[in-house]
């Protein structure tokens, strides 16, 4: 278990993965892949013990149920705090106790909290973490079954890795992606929001604090110990990011959109920032994966960004844990499904969170008639509502099947009480679970197999792969169906 600077002039260390970037993304991998008896090197950046300036706030049903099959979801319940409404728009109420989870709630809970967590679990499966490094190159050959990474210490200290595979979670200004040569096609969807750390004299009534008027948008989230922060963006008032930043100028912001500031004082942080809508063309270039935000990028509005990346590693780990433990008949189409499979999402989180914002911002009197409009539709109609609350929280996103598979295939596993105990605590070994009928024998196969069964006489036999989804379903299959399923 190490957590140390990079160390040692014109050497080269071996890995079976190289995760460039320490955030949420790239700490459930690392520890995923870890789990799974492989060795893994994190560089990061910034120094040990450096706070990483926090957005995100909101924690989806769906990355919930991601976190208990690595049986964290209890401890980071208790550093945050429950909203089972969500509301858009100001008028729009989506009602998240109808989500079919353990989870029909939006957590509160800073960013750093998840990271906190998904270190220590990290450090504990022995990921090696080196701070102070950042990837300055990389270069890979098809001729060549590793890629080799060029780093340097903040002490100028230059070293090489070589890993198997490489994944780059370094954030929308993605050194990994920059080495592939990659576009990163897109637009900023919004300029100068500011942001600051502050505390606050009076208390909103609402855990999210949330509201679009005229040419103001604010928004304001606890920490959980007293300090808030609050976002603010003028349509009149457009700086560069670099631009000084005044607690008044925010102050005001906050009392045009919400009608009070709720007495702001004694900020500890201000910055100033835009945000991006971009998506990287391809999520894997030979044997390098990018995922994130390295990957996508797109406005805060649903706070998907980090629950998108969290999924993102979710999918993409086991897949390489068993390509490198030999466990993959075919271990190119297997490590392509990751693209083939998110890419899809990240774009969905585009066009969703692009279109919360757009409405959020609306200008013109034709625009707002848009927005209430689409507030009564959510608001009144159920299965829009359902639909909206599927998307925005994870539980509603599915895969592409194969032709002629059972409609089951590539959707999430529900929330399932099995004989043997909850599916999500069945799969915190990182194995696939096989679901059969009462007394069936039980089945092994190239991967490492969970066997349970139904609580009652329903004839549905489920294979669910280590993120959740369900890879193969039959009803009643024959015994030489089920080994062809397990055998791919």
């Amino acid at each position: 278990m190490t957590d140390t600077h990079s160390t040692g002039a014109n050497c080269t260390d071996t890995t079976d993965v190289l995760i460039v970037g320490a955030g949420p993304t790239g700490l459930l991998l690392a520890g995923d892949l870890a789990a799974q008896q492989l060795s893994v090197t994190v560089i990061e950046r910034r120094p040990p013990g450096t706070g990483n300036p926090t957005r995100a706030f909101a924690v989806h049903a769906r990355t919930l149920e991601l976190l208990d099959a690595r049986g964290l979801a209890d401890a980071l319940i208790r550093t945050g705090t429950r909203m089972e409404r969500m509301r858009l728009f100001g008028r729009a109420s989506l009602d998240l106790t109808r989500l079919r989870t353990r989870f029909p709630f939006l957590l509160i809970t800073p960013q750093y909290e998840v990271e906190h967590l998904l270190k220590a679990r990290a450090l504990k499966a022995g990921v090696d973490f080196r701070y102070g490094t950042e990837l300055i190159g990389l270069s890979q050959s098809p001729a060549s079954d590793t890629v080799t990474a060029d780093l340097r210490g903040a002490d100028g200290t230059r070293s090489t890795v070589e890993a198997r595979y490489l994944t780059g979670t370094d954030g929308v200004h993605s050194a990994v992606r920059r080495s592939l040569g990659l576009p990163f096609p897109g637009e900023s969807v919004i300029r100068s929001m500011v942001l600051a750390d502050v505390r606050l004299t009076g208390t909103p009534p609402e855990l999210l604090t949330v509201n679009g008027v005229g040419d103001a948008f604010a928004f304001i989230a606890p920490f959980g110990d007293g300090w808030y922060r609050v976002m603010g963006w003028h349509r009149t008032r457009q700086a560069d990011d670099n631009d000084p930043v005044e607690l008044d100028e925010l102050r005001e912001i906050a009392r045009l959109a919400l009608g009070t500031d709720y007495g702001m004082h004694d900020a500890r942080w201000l910055s100033r920032f835009h945000s991006d809508e971009r998506q990287v063309p391809a999520y894997r270039t030979g044997r390098v994966f990018l995922a994130g935000d390295a990957a996508h990028v797109h406005s805060p509005a649903g706070g998907q960004g980090m629950n998108t990346g969290l999924q993102d590693a979710a999918n993409l780990s086991w897949k390489l844990a068993a390509v490198l433990r030999g466990q993959s008949a075919d271990p190119e189409k297997l490590l392509d499904s990751y693209h083939a499979e998110r890419h899809p999402v990240g774009s969905q989180v585009l066009r969703a969170s692009g279109a919360i914002i757009r409405l959020a911002m609306a200008g013109t009197p034709w625009q707002r008639t848009v927005r209430a409009a689409v507030a009564h539709l959510l608001s009144a109609v159920r299965p829009a509502s359902d639909k909206a609350i599927g998307r925005i929280s994870g539980i509603g996103i599915s895969y592409p099947a194969p032709k002629g598979s059972h409609p089951l295939t590539g959707t999430r596993a529900p929330a399932l009480r099995l004989a043997e105990g909850h599916l999500l605590e069945l799969l915190r070994d990182g194995a696939f679970v096989l679901i059969t009928p009462p007394n069936t024998p039980g089945h092994t196969g190239p991967v490492p197999l969970v066997h349970a069964h139904w609580t009652d006489d329903r004839a549905t036999t489920l294979l669910v792969r280590p993120d959740g989804y369900i890879a193969w379903a039959g009803t009643r299959p024959a015994p030489q169906t089920l080994d062809a399923a397990l055998g791919r």
